[in-house]
């Protein structure tokens, strides 16, 4: 599956983007789809995953309460909805999905064998 990321730009501290990450080559069916970001001189970090049959999902501490990951199987894309946006929010953000993503795992890079081509992220104090 090849996966489109978009949605990214420059946003006021305390504002809000929503990012989409679009298959194409397959649907998401049977996939977990997870939202990484890495900002400069940092490891790529794991930020959001949601399992496409069950729609269960999961989000890392730092962004819980603020970012949102949801899925529209008829559009084939998956969102992350970034509100009350935090300087520290910048970053290249990156979408990822993989068939055979184990629940212990949902939060790890080397997880994922699909990746977006990555966004960015700036968010201004």
């Amino acid at each position: 599956v090849q996966l489109q990321a978009s949605g990214g730009g420059l946003a006021q501290a305390g504002g809000s983007l929503r990012l989409s990450c679009a298959a194409s080559g397959r649907t998401f069916s049977g996939y977990t789809v997870g939202w990484f970001r890495q900002a400069p001189g940092k490891q790529r970090e794991f930020v959001a995953a949601i399992r496409i049959n069950g729609a269960h999902t999961y989000h890392t501490d730092s962004v819980k309460g603020r970012f949102t990951i949801s899925r529209d199987n008829a559009k084939n894309t998956v969102y992350l909805q970034m509100n009350t946006l935090k300087p520290e929010d910048t970053a290249v953000y990156y979408c990822a999905a993989s068939r055979s993503v184990i629940l212990s795992q949902v939060a790890a890079v080397g997880a994922y064998n699909n990746w977006g081509q990555g966004t960015q992220v700036t968010v201004s104090s």
